[in-house]
């Protein structure tokens, strides 16, 4: 235990004196959020401690001066501050036996699971550590001692808090006894935990939001300072801290208005030979412009009526196979400067005598390190557009999977050629999909062409039985499709080598091998003479030989790829070969198809972009190479 020590700091404000002040024992941990103490670099920005580690800042904060030395403003969604991705290298400064946590803190936008600082975890029966946060009206602490019952209890306080003012909210454990102080007063206090703090075995250890394995909720508001101690806080002594800057307090609710700031950059979206779609999102209601042209200067203009978050424009009258470039461009009412973006570019939609060619990806899940490699690596081979089979996020309904994971990552190559996506099951049929993205109705299945090519896409975790309207409706249109090449793409595969997904071959000679739910639409594969069938869900890599009745033969029969190495953990195969594998492989991956008249060529390239895999069909033989 750390000795005695005073220092404090007279400040003075328009509403009268605030001290900066400490009185007692050293912090384990201290974090000041004023403009010295935030340190940025080209590769990342930093809080330097008072005492204990420094932390970095992710998504988009901003420094808020005031006569008080200032404070931090997150904006929400992916934002946060970690001070470690993995809080054993922390243990240092975590808590073991008692607990206080304080912090001065404004809440200027609700959240279910709002946190504050915390390392934690609480994933389905997975429940240990301790976080210090808020909810939709009051704030709230979470803790797990070793003792039962084994689970974590959130405390939730009864003082409402209103947005935009200033709180100091303390959360204290003595090994029996949990106390929430909001403003100096005892707020909420449980006994239902005792004993050492029980952590998880590995989570982030985060200020400023909720975080833990399958969930981020990024803090919007502004976080003045936070220390974290190893003993119990007596209430004299909260009483007496919050003192120290009672003035804070009484400030009126004052919400700070960021800059207008792009949340996900321009990305495009179902491209025809005249048409195509471009989208974007800002952090809050503003303009939707778009300038485009067939040159740099952009001499066209579309503009939406209305303020909005999420900018839609759909690009008419364009020329096939024509190069184009474009440039957004948002104002605030209350901006005077416009958010705009480097000029971008674009091809529309090749002629059908015109060669092309496409990447294949899935599973990029919660690996933006990973699916932006391959994302950048596939953009060197400019591709006409992505065929994305599905997972395209770790959590669907986590708006920071899309915002922080996806599209950072995809931009490089999004920015440039439409994707054209499937559901997986990690997009849990989510709202977010549907606003992210802009395909025909009812976009969970749909079909477009790309010269001399239809593809033809199906959301595989709803029901595809010879009864339902996605069978109906493919049956469909496979048969009146006059497109030399057929291609479907649906999330889960028919066929799979995996060890364990359909049932444990290490175990049991059982297996299906394949999901069976789906293997119902081989019928129509077969009698429509489809050429290759594009699914993901199993992380690895997988080539069938041309399949027909459940029998691999040397040609006239569709081939089934899974290309889920995007990102996601890598599977492996089981232990023989079953009697459709062609090629197999353990590693992240995307797939590079070209095709040009009745040839086709696939290439499959790994995390290091080097070729371990291709293919040549040629419809004049209709024989592999």
């Amino acid at each position: 235990m750390t000795f005695m020590r005073l220092f404090v700091a007279i400040l003075t404000v328009q509403v009268g004196t605030i001290a900066i002040a400490h009185e007692g024992p050293d912090p384990l941990a201290h974090w000041r959020f004023d403009a010295d103490s935030i340190k940025s670099s080209e590769a990342s920005t930093t809080v330097a401690p008072r005492l204990g580690p420094a932390a970095t800042l992710r998504g988009n904060w901003s420094q808020v001066p005031d006569e008080a030395g200032g404070a931090i403003f997150l904006s929400g969604g992916g934002c946060g501050i970690e001070v470690t991705p993995d809080h054993n290298t922390a243990k240092k400064f975590l808590p073991e036996a008692a607990l206080t946590v304080s912090a001065w803190v404004t809440v200027d936008k609700p959240l279910r699971w709002g946190g504050l600082a915390g390392a934690v975890e609480d994933d389905g029966d997975v429940e240990s550590g301790w976080v210090l946060g808020y909810d939709d009206d009051t704030f709230t602490f979470a803790l797990r001692g070793a003792d039962e019952p084994h689970r974590l209890t959130y405390l939730k306080g009864k003082q409402k808090y209103e947005q935009g003012k200033w709180y100091h909210v303390v959360a204290v454990y003595d090994g029996e006894l949990m106390q929430l102080f909001v403003n100096g007063k005892l707020d909420a206090e449980s006994r239902e935990q005792s004993g050492d703090i029980v952590y998880p075995a590995k989570t982030s250890f985060m200020l400023g939001a909720y975080h833990d394995a399958n969930e981020h909720h990024g803090h919007r508001g502004r976080i003045r300072e936070i220390s974290i101690y190893d003993l119990a806080a007596k209430p004299a002594w909260v009483t007496h801290e919050f003192e120290h800057n009672a003035a804070l307090a009484v400030l009126p609710a004052a919400p700070v208005v960021e800059p207008l700031q792009f949340v996900i950059r321009p990305y495009l979206q179902f491209g025809t030979q005249t048409s195509m779609t471009v989208m974007w999102r800002t952090n809050y209601p503003a303009t939707t412009v778009l300038h485009y042209g067939e040159n740099d200067e952009c001499n066209q203009t579309i503009e939406v009526e209305g303020l909005s978050t999420l900018h839609e424009i759909t690009i008419p009258n364009l020329q096939p196979q024509t190069q184009y470039f474009y440039r957004t461009e948002s104002r605030a009412a209350a901006e005077e400067k416009s958010l705009t973006e480097n000029v971008g570019t674009f091809q529309t939609v090749v002629k059908p005598e015109t060669p092309f060619a496409f990447a294949v990806m899935s599973d990029t899940q919660g690996n933006p390190t990973v699916s932006g490699r391959l994302a950048e690596f596939a953009w060197g081979q400019r591709p006409s557009f992505l065929l994305h089979t599905g997972d395209l996020v770790e959590t669907g309904p986590n708006d920071a999977h899309w915002t922080e994971h996806f599209f950072p990552s995809m931009n490089p190559l999004i920015r440039h050629v439409p994707f054209y996506p499937v559901l997986g099951n990690h997009e849990q049929n989510a709202r977010n999909y549907f606003d992210y993205v802009s395909l025909p109705k009812p976009e969970y299945y749909y079909t477009f062409e790309f010269g001399n090519t239809q593809f033809f896409m199906v959301d595989s975790n709803r029901n595809v039985d010879p009864d339902s309207e996605q069978y109906r409706w493919l049956d469909e249109e496979l048969a009146k499709s006059k497109a030399a090449w057929k291609i479907c793409c649906h999330h889960h595969p028919p066929y799979s080598s995996d060890e364990n997904d359909y049932g444990n071959l290490w175990k049991t000679n059982k297996g299906t091998r394949g999901d069976l739910r789906v293997r119902q639409l081989v019928t129509l594969y077969e009698k429509h003479q489809v050429d290759i069938v594009w699914n993901g869900h199993i992380h690895s890599y997988e080539r069938t030989w041309p399949v027909r009745e459940n029998k691999a033969v040397e040609q006239d029969g569709p081939i089934y790829m899974i290309t889920g190495g995007g990102g996601g953990h890598l599977e492996t195969a089981g232990p023989v070969r079953p009697y459709f594998q062609n090629t197999v492989r353990y590693g992240h991956h995307y797939v590079m198809v070209r095709i040009n008249g009745q040839t086709m060529e696939l290439q499959a390239y790994d995390i290091d972009n080097r070729l371990f895999d291709q293919l040549v069909i040629r419809k004049s033989d209709t024989t592999p190479d």
